[in-house]
């Protein structure tokens, strides 16, 4: 398979994620939350190829939330982003140092995913986007349903389409059909340059172990995985009206 080959597989299944659940509409203003992993540079790859056929026409922009860490080069995120014909804009925090330094957060993601979206979605607005799009894949549902599950005692998770209220955005998420192998393989095909994450969390979090966890269980991964996928759609966005859409007031 070439990287045409998979670029075409991912417009598919985006473009289904985006049809299915009306993710983009004419005229929107889309930020594209860029990290700088293979995830989020992918997904900016992806939606600039789509915006170019897909009927309803949309403008696309790049933030990137810069936490803080020394070391980090975001020469090849301009780059890449030069390379799509998007814009970035690369905003500096100090949410490394309040987290890890300041807070001294024995369990750090939480509160960091909070202080970053919330950074996102500011300067999204700021930049006149109203939607931002994020680059949660399928592996991503699987594994926020088994956490919800494990350690809130529900069986919960994010939404294709969320409104935040307070923030004034839309937050799509366009490849909740992708799998993470399938993100990996584009990006070894077409080399996308991936910047270093220096987060010290980054290895152990609770996500980290749910990922092992699901691995080593004794089923057929593949099977388990489309069963709890599928769980996910019948009982949590099917039942949200056919949508996939939530409200939150952020």
């Amino acid at each position: 398979m070439t990287g045409k080959d998979m670029m075409r597989r991912l417009l598919s299944l985006t473009r289904k994620a985006v049809q299915e659940y009306d993710l983009i509409k004419d005229g929107d203003d889309v930020c594209v939350g860029l990290s700088g992993g293979k995830d989020s540079m992918t997904l900016l790859a992806v939606l600039s190829q789509l915006r170019r056929f897909y009927p309803k026409k949309f403008g696309l922009k790049a933030v990137h939330i810069s936490l803080g860490f020394p070391g980090v080069d975001p020469s090849p995120m301009r780059e890449f982003c030069d390379a799509c014909g998007v814009p970035l804009e690369i905003v500096e925090t100090q949410i490394a140092e309040i987290v890890f330094d300041v807070r001294k957060e024995p369990n750090p993601c939480a509160l960091c995913a909070n202080l970053r979206r919330g950074a996102l979605n500011d300067h999204a607005r700021k930049a006149g986007c109203n939607t931002v799009a994020l680059a949660h894949h399928r592996d991503d549902v699987i594994e926020t349903a088994m956490l919800s599950l494990v350690y809130e005692g529900r069986f919960f998770c994010f939404e294709p389409h969320t409104y935040l209220s307070r923030a004034g955005v839309n937050v799509i998420r366009p490849f909740i059909f992708v799998e993470e192998k399938e993100i990996k393989q584009y990006e070894k095909l077409e080399s996308v340059p991936v910047v270093f994450n220096p987060c010290p969390s980054d290895k152990t979090s609770e996500r980290a172990n749910m990922k092992k966890l699901l691995r080593e269980l004794p089923f057929d991964t593949d099977m388990l995985k489309r069963n709890i996928f599928g769980a996910v759609k019948r009982g949590i966005w099917d039942r949200s009206g056919g949508s996939g859409c939530g409200t939150d007031a952020d």
